[in-house]
């Protein structure tokens, strides 16, 4: 199978210093509180390991515990909740991956010891079988009695043990993976066709993906016949047939199974399975549409085709932001096309930051964009509902789609400032992605160093008088010896009046078309630098179904106005300029990006990024009516 683009080794990239490497550091910080104890407390209760009375089993005991009910994990990881398990496979994801990122030995040892104590669990059940629940959950679902997705939390496990040996090192993981699928390739050899077209219906999560994953390591025609076994058909041949099999469906269902069928054919070469991911995407984005967000998606449930004003109710679910993210990344690798790109700078901005709560990292299983939403914080061991595993691990992988390598270079992906470093021929190349917090703004930034000089030094130049509308950067690159390559940059679908690019200080020729990639080849040195200055503005985007109500993006970030209700404002939605102006627009020494109020309006209100939104009532969308009272879209 042939890619665009190849995703860097986990660990070649490294975030810098800022806001978005502090999100990944206060997602570190909590995943790092969670005891083994708590995240094994399950999978020992079902390995017979470990058992619990409250008193010491007399009536003459204290009945005070140091590790009582009040410490454990509740919620969906309770004892007594069908999906309890789930968390230790997206605990372990996180981990590989913060440690890969980080090289932190202390998140080495932490997960290690927990995928050794998993072995225990698989062993003292007999060698295979290995989750938080019995065995005869399967056997229920085989019987047609419900029971709350046992197949999901059984492929969040696979995937943190597949984690833990591709992105980690540790080879018991894989061993342990071996294992459970010598007891789910017995368990499946009993049924027939239509039986297993059966079960593929009760939302098996990414247990494609799992097989594929197991496949693509060990080559066995065991795990090849899996695969196989976990098609499922009565989707994917509907997908092929062009039907819309997604509206008014659980969105993340899907997903993973279709991020199965990506990996099926990256690990086998059938062209069947390409085929069926690039169908879902038409029918889950390119013929849907999508809110300024980026969702599809409300309540867990794909909303109808380009009518979505009806819908904005719970909110778009963190799952579904996740999975759909990784499959853009996939697809991006296959085409080389910067839509993709795009569709994962929105989702990353209005989903992943906007779902994680930005000082003590809790997190919200739907965000709402409806009037008058609220985000739900959910607590950090009482709930575990799934999109707080989805979280854990969005927070630790920012970094694989910030650079892609190419046969002739690199591509910058996305703007997140970083360092990468790769070989292009016999030449090892770094590349510095920094970004200027003053002479244009930064979401999310606070206090530093660059700030604190720029507001005590009069002997620097000055920088703008008022906030700048636009985002800039500096790539520096370091070498061993000069090599020629190209180098790549992805043009933001919000550019405004084209980007700026200089090499070395010369202004580069060309035009820079947003949603494309820009190219520099020429033979690069040690200490060349490119600066990239990206123009940006206020854009009103219409509510997919109702063509005279808007929401407000700034550059790539959606903005919330802080009412709890929906107001009409008058106004141009072609010049958001006649309805919004900059508001609060520095602060110590930083800029606050972002910050607006309404001006011209009968009650004036402000808005913020949606990524900042905390506990505050907020509202996205917002009918717009043109001076004199005509309305959009009439």
């Amino acid at each position: 199978m042939h890619s665009a683009m190849s995703a860097l080794r986990i660990g070649q990239i490294k975030l810098s210093p800022g806001p978005v490497q502090a999100r990944f550091e206060l997602n570190k910080k909590y995943i790092m509180s969670l005891t083994p104890m708590n995240l094994l407390r399950s999978f020992y209760l079902e390995a017979g390991l470990w058992s619990y009375s409250g008193n010491g089993g007399t009536t003459a005991a204290s009945t005070t515990s140091m590790d009582g009910p009040e410490q454990w994990h509740w919620g969906w990881e309770s004892p007594t909740c069908e999906l309890r398990g789930h968390i230790m496979g997206h605990w372990l994801s996180a981990a590989a991956r913060i440690y890969a990122q980080t090289e932190d030995m202390l998140v080495k040892a932490k997960a290690d010891h927990i995928v050794g104590e998993l072995a225990k669990c698989q062993e003292a059940n007999g060698g295979e079988w290995l989750a938080a629940f019995p065995q005869t959950y399967m056997h229920r679902i085989a019987n047609g009695k419900y029971v709350w997705a046992p197949h999901y939390t059984v492929h969040k496990l696979l995937m943190g043990l597949h984690e833990m040996y591709a992105i980690a090192g540790n080879l018991q993981a894989l061993e342990i993976m071996k294992g459970i699928a010598a007891w789910f390739f017995r368990w499946t050899g009993r049924f027939s066709r239509e039986q297993l077209d059966e079960l593929l219906d009760l939302e098996t999560g990414g247990m494609l993906e799992a097989w594929a994953d197991l496949y693509g390591i060990t080559g066995s025609e065991e795990h090849l016949e899996l695969i196989r076994r976990y098609d499922r058909r009565r989707f994917f041949d509907a997908l092929l047939d062009g039907q819309d099999v997604l509206t008014n469906k659980h969105a993340n269902t899907q997903i993973p199974e279709i991020l199965g069928a990506a990996k099926v054919y990256e690990v086998t070469g059938d062209e069947r399975y390409r085929s069926i991911v690039e169908a879902f995407w038409k029918c889950a984005v390119t013929a849907r549409g999508y809110l300024c967000s980026g969702a599809g998606d409300d309540g867990e449930l794909w909303m109808p085709a380009g009518e979505m004003s009806a819908r904005l109710g719970a909110g778009q679910e963190h799952c579904v932001n996740y999975n759909m993210m990784r499959l853009s990344h996939t697809l991006l690798r296959w085409t080389g096309d910067a839509v993709y790109g795009v569709y994962w700078e929105r989702r990353f901005y209005n989903g992943v930051l906007a779902h994680q709560h930005g000082e003590n990292g809790r997190i919200s299983y739907f965000l709402g964009l409806g009037a008058g939403s609220t985000k739900t914080w959910g607590s950090e061991t009482g709930h575990f509902w799934c999109c707080h595993g989805t979280l854990m691990q969005a927070n630790a992988s920012y970094e694989p789609m910030i650079y892609m390598q190419e046969e002739g270079g690199l591509a910058v992906c996305q703007w997140i400032p970083s360092t990468v470093s790769f070989k292009q021929g016999g030449a090892e190349i770094g590349i510095r992605l920094e970004q200027d917090g003053q002479h244009g703004v930064y979401p999310m930034n606070n206090w530093s160093v660059a700030g604190m000089t720029n507001i005590t030094r009069v002997d620097i130049p000055p920088i703008p008088v008022h906030r700048p509308d636009a985002l800039v950067y500096k790539l520096t690159v370091a070498a061993n010896e000069d090599s020629r390559f190209s180098l790549r940059l992805r043009m933001p679908w919000w550019l405004r009046e084209g980007a700026v690019i200089r090499v070395n200080g010369i202004l580069q020729p060309g035009i820079c078309n947003p949603s494309a990639f820009y190219e520099i080849e020429r033979m690069w040195s040690s200490g060349d630098t490119v600066d990239v200055e990206l123009p940006k503005g206020v854009t009103a985007e219409p509510l997919p179904g109702d063509q005279d109500i808007f929401a407000f993006v700034d550059g790539p970030v959606v903005l919330a106005g802080l009412v709890g209700e929906e107001r009409r404002l008058i106004g141009d939605a072609a010049d958001p300029g006649s309805m919004l102006t900059p508001d609060r627009e520095r602060n110590h020494g930083w800029w606050m990006f972002g910050s607006y109020r309404t001006i011209r309006q009968e009650r004036g209100f402000r808005l913020i990024p949606l990524f900042e939104v905390k506990d505050e009532e907020y509202t996205v969308y917002f009918p717009v009516e043109q001076a004199g009272g005509q309305q959009y879209g009439v």
